[in-house]
């Protein structure tokens, strides 16, 4: 079913509008842009979101209430806590799974005025505190949370979930959901928690080959971009190669392969991951700059998987791919020469400062010709099929969001909850949470 017929709307584009909306506003834009950055605080049961028409991004506070912490910093010590919430990724039908850490940070005592301390301003983590990892499901419009359980400790909390995605499925076919998985890929095996049994567990895949004797880019404990759930099935990306998708409700889930459009493959990245936090936000936005996901993405738009990517350098070339239906071909829909789109108008964005590029930052799920850029302190509406630029809005804070359509029903529906209390498997799972390693078959 495509995104419209499941929403019931039209896909129109926003263009310059942007109105703020209260969480159980009657009137909401049909889908939104989270940024990825999630507040997390407070003593109350539900999350808050700022609802904000796109291409503004909007935002999500999660409670602090049910968060895992260690022992809490003293507060005349120059260490403090923080609470640091990632959007991770989003169902097809408005749910969003959401991670908090539980981080320490220096931040030397520079005065004391009573009970209030003043202090120097955070700009590294301490990278020796290895953080509490919580997971939680989320219903933006409702503010019900429902904590996932634990799935093991430190290290190992922080090698399970960089790419996990969120799949639901509906009795009737359509509507609120009535179970759900989050999953993630792990070679040949795939850990996932349905709600119909309400733990984690290691499920084997049936036996399977990719074309090219290299390992995918995600088994490494790195992810380009967030899981897409698509066609039944949940997406993971590899964006200098392909992706992998499957079934997380199967028994025993069949991985397929799909490599990326002709021309777009590049060579394996030869990097190993560092298995360390980023200490400072400097090594944090170093990362960020150097990632394909400021240049590529891959995501659903007007009912079929799309991979977009646009050129690095003079004079940016954006590209649109479709998916076919059997899942195994890419055509091109449109090529379109940035430069030259916006080189006679007015535009805030312009000029643009010394190497600043155009990055990617989502498709209009309703609309497959319509791709949201960051440019500079901008994002910036582009129609593929017109030839314009169709709306812009001032940035704030990271160019990283998420998509999340807002269905009709999701104000009145309720996260599937689970069907089993967790029975102990979950208490010795960190025992078998080993990355598997080699090639793809059993």
């Amino acid at each position: 079913m495509s995104l419209r017929r499941l929403l019931g709307i039209s896909a129109g584009v926003s263009g310059r509008l942007r109105r703020s909306l209260s969480t159980g506003a009657t009137s909401r834009p049909p889908w939104v842009l989270f940024e990825q950055a999630a507040a997390a605080g407070g003593s109350r049961l539900r999350s808050s979101a700022c609802i904000v028409e796109p291409p503004g991004f909007s935002q999500l506070s999660v409670p602090a209430l049910n968060v895992n912490t260690s022992d809490v910093p003293d507060p005349d010590s120059d260490v403090v806590q923080i609470l640091c919430g990632k959007v991770c990724s989003a169902s097809g039908d408005g749910l969003l799974l959401v991670t908090v850490y539980d981080m320490r940070a220096p931040a030397p005592i520079l005065a004391k005025q009573g009970a209030h301390h003043v202090r120097q301003m955070i700009t590294e983590i301490v990278p020796e505190h290895y953080p509490d990892t919580t997971r939680f499901l989320c219903n933006p419009l409702t503010g019900q949370v429902t904590r996932l359980p634990d799935i093991g400790d430190g290290p190992t909390q922080l090698l399970c979930g960089p790419h996990m995605g969120v799949l639901t499925q509906a009795d009737r076919g359509h509507g609120p959901p009535d179970r759900l998985a989050v999953a993630e890929l792990q070679g040949n095996r795939i850990l996932r928690f349905l709600s119909d049994t309400g733990h984690w567990e290691l499920a084997a895949t049936a036996p399977y080959q990719l074309p090219l004797a290299r390992r995918v880019y995600f088994e490494r404990g790195q992810h380009d971009q967030e899981a897409v759930a698509f066609g039944g099935r949940l997406w993971w990306v590899d964006l200098t190669w392909g992706a992998i998708s499957a079934d997380p409700f199967s028994d025993r889930p069949e991985p397929r392969f799909v490599e990326l459009p002709r021309g777009s493959v590049l060579p394996a990245r030869v990097e190993a991951p560092t298995r360390r936090l980023l200490r400072t936000v400097e090594e944090g936005e170093a990362l960020r700059r150097g990632g394909l996901g400021r240049y590529r993405r891959m995501g659903v738009s007007d009912g079929r998987l799309r991979y977009v990517e646009v050129w690095d350098r003079e004079p940016f070339v954006l590209s649109v791919f479709a998916l076919d239906d059997e899942g195994s071909a890419w055509t091109l829909e449109h090529r379109l020469v940035l430069s030259r789109l916006w080189a006679d108008g007015d535009h805030p964005w312009l000029p643009l400062p010394e190497k600043t590029t155009p990055q990617i930052s989502a498709l209009d799920p309703l609309n497959g010709n319509v791709i949201y850029l960051s440019v500079g302190e901008h994002v910036v509406v582009v129609d593929m099929n017109r030839e314009e630029v169709i709306g812009s809005s001032p940035r704030d804070g990271t160019s990283s969001c998420v998509t999340c359509v807002l269905p009709p029903w999701l104000d009145s529906s309720r996260i599937p909850a689970a069907g089993k209390k967790d029975d102990g498997e979950n208490k010795t799972l960190a025992d078998v949470l080993v990355r598997s390693g080699g090639s793809h078959t059993n």
